[in-house]
């Protein structure tokens, strides 16, 4: 059986990229300034305060129909 499913990936940082993230957590402008596997370092242009997080951001690539949930 097929179902329409949202299909998301992890956002691939760049160092220098100048970023905007909306929503209710960490909004606002931000500069990646490192990464690593498993997280990003954020400097916020403003105030320069700089935070690192695990990595959080998805990017929906496409909507298809698929088994779901899928198996192993």
């Amino acid at each position: 059986m097929t179902n329409s499913v949202s299909i998301f990936t992890p956002y691939a940082f760049q160092v220098g990229e100048k970023i905007r993230i909306e929503g209710p957590n960490r909004h606002g402008d931000w500069l990646v300034i490192a990464v690593d596997g498993d997280s990003v370092t954020l400097r916020c242009p403003i105030s320069g305060r700089e935070f690192t997080w695990k990595n959080f951001c998805y990017l929906t690539r496409r909507e298809e129909n698929a088994t779901w949930p899928k198996g192993d």
